[in-house]
């Protein structure tokens, strides 16, 4: 059943003098309220954000992930002053390649550029999951420098002591004075360097001041003996632990810089960053569905959202909100394992997405019939599904990193852009983009569109029926 508002929450969502009294005054009486009924109106969190005011023509949509490399490159190509690449990795492909002999030629061309990557600390340090034991991206960095004689810093970023409880989800790449923000890493796949592509988000911010921002993050981030180098002989993680910890520490207190006071009315950026529970994106993610009076729409590929999000999602449903979500189909996560091939313990992922999506769907199918909730899975065959965001309103549009599941509430190092444009001036190009990523993403009109668990293949069933009798599936849910 979807959970009802509290009777005590006032219409606009919003805390009154007066809610506060009846709050506390029943807090003494030893009646449990919702979270929220304490906390900040949304509507004024959401406003006292700071942000930087930008034009609507300076914000740039790019289509695809063949469009993104393009302008990849052809940037890097072009810088005059700084470079400075954010991912989760840059692997050691073709496409990696590409961008890293990039990087090379333009500091070999102007000695003067200033060029910082920034990837997790752990995924440069170990091979692809399910292809046995390789040495690497960070060897590979390593031969680079060591051939090309040329200083391009390459930091690893250990978020938590162990990749399992935390990595680097920062996202954002600045180029003299151009944000580029997408999801993507940079990969074969993820660039669409041959057949196959993982769609993602790709936008481009033409600002000085936010470009300003996210490289002063950047290097408030990085620590000589927290974030060591990859692309030189780098010490091994156990003799990071101390450091690592301190570092952890300090991410809990990093925030973005404040951008100029705006006059109401106007479009701005709004850079936002946190790690661990009751983080500013994870707040401003909640606000966001608090304050929606006509629809919302999420995009993820993994289908695990928090508790919090979900008695959002609910009282938001129950408030009349339209709501739609975009998640990719089973065949579309990059953990999928085709029949025929071997299987692995992460394969079994995409299925367990799927179990999550068929509950939510079967117990809110007359909102289903409806039509106030609509759920699409976004497949295109042999391709797979990376876009993350929150659309609110005709007002709000949140691009993020973060898979909206408690691995990113809770344990990774996560970062957003929030376009706040209340007099519509970017709408146009903002459903142009809702428009794409419905394009290979039909609607369900019931939990049975998604199968049963009886149709997945024998491993997978195995390894589920082996979490659930264990009971580590809720714990296995916390960190995916």
């Amino acid at each position: 059943m979807i959970r009802k508002p509290n009777v005590l929450t006032v219409p606009d969502c919003g805390f009154t003098e007066a809610g506060w009294t009846i709050g506390r005054f029943l807090c003494k009486l030893g009646h449990s309220l919702p979270r929220r009924w304490l906390q900040v109106n949304p509507e004024n969190l959401l406003a006292q954000l700071p942000g930087y005011p930008l034009a609507a023509d300076a914000i740039e949509v790019l289509p695809d992930a063949q469009a993104y490399r393009a302008c990849l490159l052809e940037r890097i190509g072009a810088a005059t002053r700084r470079i400075v690449i954010v991912a989760l990795y840059l692997q050691h492909d073709e496409a990696g390649q590409e961008v890293l002999d990039a990087l090379y030629q333009a500091k070999a061309a102007r000695p003067a550029l200033e060029i910082t990557v920034v990837v997790d600390w752990f995924r440069a340090r170990r091979g692809l999951l399910g292809a046995g034991r390789q040495p690497g991206n960070a060897a590979w960095y390593q031969a680079e420098r060591q051939s090309r004689q040329l200083d391009i810093a390459i930091h690893g970023v250990p978020v938590q002591t162990r990749e399992l409880f935390g990595v680097l989800h920062l996202k954002g790449s600045i180029i003299d004075d151009c944000v580029i923000y997408t999801g993507a890493s940079l990969n074969n796949v993820y660039l669409h360097r041959f057949d196959r592509y993982r769609l993602d988000r790709y936008h481009l911010f033409h600002s000085k001041a936010l470009a300003d921002c996210m490289v002063d993050l950047v290097q408030r981030l990085l620590h000589p003996q927290a974030t060591p180098r990859l692309d030189l002989p780098a010490p091994s993680t156990a003799d990071l632990r101390s450091d690592i910890r301190r570092l952890r520490a300090r991410m809990r207190r990093l925030t973005y810089a404040p951008g100029p006071a705006t006059e109401p009315g106007h479009l701005r950026v709004i850079p936002l960053i946190g790690v661990g529970r009751r983080n500013a994106l994870n707040k401003t993610v909640c606000a966001l569905l608090a304050v929606a009076r006509e629809r919302i729409v999420i995009s993820t590929p993994y289908f695990n959202p928090p508790r919090v999000v979900m008695r959002e999602i609910d009282d938001a449903l129950a408030r009349g909100v339209g709501i739609e979500f975009i998640v990719g189909h089973r065949t579309a996560n990059d953990f999928y394992v085709p029949p025929g091939e071997p299987f692995h313990a992460s394969g079994a992922l995409p299925y367990l997405y799927e179990d999550n999506l068929r509950a939510f769907a079967r117990r809110r199918e007359p909102l289903l019939a409806s039509g106030q909730l609509k759920i699409r899975l976004w497949n295109d065959p042999g391709h797979t599904f990376h876009a993350k965001g929150v659309w609110v309103d005709e007002r709000y549009c949140l691009l993020t990193g973060n898979n909206l599941n408690p691995r990113g509430f809770n344990l990774d190092l996560e970062n957003g852009l929030l376009i706040d444009d209340p007099l519509g001036q970017w709408r146009g190009p903002c459903e142009k983009e809702l428009s794409a990523l419905r394009e290979h993403a039909p609607a369900i009109d019931s939990a049975r569109a998604l199968g049963v668990k009886a149709e997945h293949p024998k491993p997978v069933r195995k390894l589920l029926r082996r979490l659930r009798y264990s009971r580590l599936e809720p714990l296995i849910k916390r960190v995916l």
